[in-house]
C-alpha cells in the first residue's frame, strides 16, 4: 500500500523531476505533486510525494527530513489525511440578506 509524504521548504527552483530523483534513492516513487499558487503559477514551497510502500516512505523520512536539498533544509513527514472543507457560506443567508427594498 502506498504512503503519501508531505515535503516542505522545497526550493522554488525545484521541479517535480528533481524531487522524484531525490526520493527514488529511498525506493519506488509513485507520484510527485508540487503545489503552485493558483493566481501566479509560482511554486509555494511544498508538495507531496507518494511512495510505493510504507517501508520506502519511512526510509525517505529518515534519509531526507531536515537534510539539505537545493540549498534548503527540507521537512519530510507522513502527510495527514485531507480534511473536508466546510463551505464558507450558508444557504440560508444567501442573496441580499433580506434588507433593503422600496420604502
Amino acid at each position: 500500500m502506498s504512503t503519501r509524504l508531505y515535503v516542505g521548504n522545497i526550493s522554488f527552483k525545484a521541479s517535480e523531476d528533481d524531487v522524484r530523483d531525490l526520493f527514488s534513492q529511498a525506493g519506488e516513487v509513485t507520484s510527485v505533486k508540487l503545489i503552485k499558487d493558483a493566481a501566479t503559477g509560482r511554486l509555494r514551497g511544498f508538495g507531496f510525494v507518494e511512495m510505493a510502500s510504507n517501508e520506502d516512505a519511512q526510509k525517505a523520512i529518515s534519509m531526507f527530513n531536515a537534510k539539505t536539498f537545493m540549498d534548503r533544509n527540507i521537512v519530510v513527514n507522513e502527510a495527514k489525511p485531507q480534511e473536508r472543507r466546510e463551505r464558507s457560506y450558508s444557504r440560508e443567508r444567501s442573496g441580499f440578506g433580506g434588507r433593503g427594498g422600496r420604502r
